[in-house]
């Protein structure tokens, strides 16, 4: 990877999210820290980075508003919201179930869905990973990380 296939600075819309507890925080700022960290993110057939990415939700779209280096206007990519949308209910679901069993489950049970929930996580970076592929090139981590945050964006 070279060192401008990357992200630089990432901004998520603050209309897009209006349900925070202190789970989905803590997994926002993980997911923000780590991805800026550690990140291989590339637009298509361009060699302008490192980027700068705005995203959102809108009209039942993802947004992902990408400056390059050097660019004055953003690049403008928008993907359907409607092929990642099972996977993140369902990644809800699990996370839901994880967070109730934290309190008074056992070791063996808070393990089991917690292999649940990465297995329905990794699902859907693939999804979102394949989604980008036409036109942004991200590895599975960042892929991750970017899931993480697109199913904070749909929290309402």
């Amino acid at each position: 990877m070279l060192p401008t296939e990357r992200i630089a600075a990432i901004t998520l819309d603050q209309h897009s999210m209006s349900h925070r507890n202190k789970q989905v925080e803590h997994e926002r700022n993980v997911a923000l820290t780590d991805l800026l960290h550690d990140n291989s993110f590339s637009l298509v057939g361009q060699e302008c980075g490192p980027y700068t990415v705005a995203l959102r939700v809108e009209e039942n779209r993802l947004i992902f508003e990408i400056t390059g280096q050097g660019q004055e206007s953003a690049q403008r990519i928008s993907l359907p919201v409607g092929p990642l949308k099972s996977t993140i209910r369902d990644y809800f679901l699990i996370c839901e179930s994880y967070y109730a069993a934290l309190k008074d489950a056992k070791p063996h049970k808070l393990e089991a869905i917690d292999m649940g929930r990465r297995g329905i996580h990794n699902e859907g970076s693939e999804l979102l990973k394949s989604l980008l592929s036409e036109r942004i090139g991200v590895d599975f981590a960042t892929a991750r990380r970017l899931f993480t945050l697109v199913c904070v964006l749909h929290l309402k």
